[in-house]
């Protein structure tokens, strides 16, 4: 990547996005050797203006940023870094420098997901979602279907706390389902996408 570093007098501000949630955690600038330095170390490394030093965020406080990944603007002169938190961003504390929560409920799902394949791959004794992987597709498309229909009961002549409590359930055995196929809840998300039309 050909970055233009002269433009700020040999500086480029990197904007941390979370990885996972897209909330924008911070903004530093970097200088060339900071950049290499985050590449080669995985972590976000930035050049600070008041103490006129590389400064690894996350150096004193433990809070570091890994890379995800890197991308350049359109005009090669500001950085996008994704990258995944080790605890709260800011300097005061708070989950990023703007004073934002980094969640998503929804982003959750995605979290789910990958707990979900760890079980798959780690089978530890006495998980439920280690019986469904045992137990194989049959019954983890019986759940499925189980959990469907008491979704449909409960939307039907049900409350709205137990129509959000079987929906759950039913959300949790579609994505073991899935999971079981080699698939992820971003693929429907994606075929969602594809359908609509605004």
């Amino acid at each position: 990547m050909t970055l233009d570093f002269e433009k700020m007098g040999g500086l480029i501000p990197a904007i941390v996005q979370d990885n996972n949630t897209n909330k924008v955690l911070m903004l530093g600038f970097m200088n060339e050797e900071a950049l290499e330095q985050t590449l080669s170390s995985g972590k976000v490394t930035f050049f600070s203006r008041t103490k006129n030093r590389l400064w690894m965020k996350g150096e004193t406080s433990g809070n570091t940023l890994s890379v995800v990944s890197i991308t350049p603007d359109c005009d090669n002169d500001t950085l996008l870094i994704k990258a995944i938190p080790a605890g709260p961003v800011c300097h005061l504390g708070t989950d990023t420098c703007f004073g934002e929560k980094n969640e998503e409920d929804i982003m959750f799902l995605k979290y789910l997901q990958n707990f979900i394949e760890r079980r798959r791959h780690e089978m530890p004794e006495g998980s439920y979602t280690t019986t469904l992987f045992q137990k194989g597709i049959n019954r983890m498309a019986q759940k499925v279907g189980e959990e469907a229909v008491e979704t449909v009961i409960e939307a039907t002549n049900g409350t709205e706390d137990r129509l959000i409590y079987e929906a759950s359930d039913l959300i949790y055995h579609l994505i073991v389902l899935l999971t079981s196929k080699g698939l992820r809840i971003d693929d429907l998300a994606r075929e969602l996408k594809k359908r609509h039309k605004g």
